[in-house]
């Protein structure tokens, strides 16, 4: 599996190798040790799915502390625009974002860490799109930043009249409103320890 870096090193993008023939396809969608090896210790608990046609939007979506949330993300058809916004205070990054298109026929996935909203926007016809969590769905701990906010300066790559939102995400907040995590407490190293390879027999 091919691991490449993002504008923000804690977000990654990881490229499987795909074996396909006149039968079909396989490819290992996610393995344990390789996950580990460039991010560190993660538990997933919860996977996700949804379907949406073109022009859909979800998001820009995270939980607050102590429920926060990383995700592997990923399409099973079609294809969509990725976003993951840094919203960690104090942060070389903050306030910037990663835009990555994930489509079923690289079967490219995005790693997006706790202390980032994240988003997609359909670019296909319709697009299944999956992901795993390393913690539960907690409504009561719900939020979000405003997709459209000029201060994030993302491009859709749709044009926004075709652009379809929940009414939910429509009235979100712009980012200067966001409660911002703190960076300290949201350092990869911290939230994602690395085995510790011991010498001795």
């Amino acid at each position: 599996m091919r691991v490449i870096t993002t504008a923000i090193p804690d977000v990654l993008i990881f490229e499987p190798k795909v074996f396909g023939d006149d039968r079909g396809y396989f490819f290992e969608s996610f393995r344990q040790d390789v996950f580990e090896e460039h991010v560190g210790q993660v538990k997933f608990v919860q996977d996700n799915e949804s379907k949406s046609g073109y022009g859909v939007l979800r998001g820009l979506h995270f939980q607050k502390p102590p429920f926060t949330q990383s995700k592997l993300v990923r399409v099973v058809s079609g294809s969509v625009l990725d976003v993951a916004v840094d919203i960690r205070l104090g942060s070389p990054w903050y306030g910037r974002h990663v835009a990555c298109v994930l489509d079923a026929e690289r079967k490219n996935m995005l790693w997006v860490p706790q202390g980032f909203a994240h988003g997609f926007l359909v670019l296909s016809p319709e697009a299944v799109f999956a992901y795993k969590c390393d913690n539960y769905y907690m409504p009561s701990h719900d939020a979000g930043l405003l997709w459209n906010d000029p201060a994030l300066g993302i491009e859709w790559q749709v044009p926004e009249e075709s652009i379809r939102v929940s009414g939910k995400d429509a009235i979100q907040p712009h980012f200067d409103r966001v409660e911002s995590f703190q960076y300290e407490d949201f350092q990869q190293e911290k939230l994602y320890p690395r085995t510790v390879q011991s010498d001795t027999p």
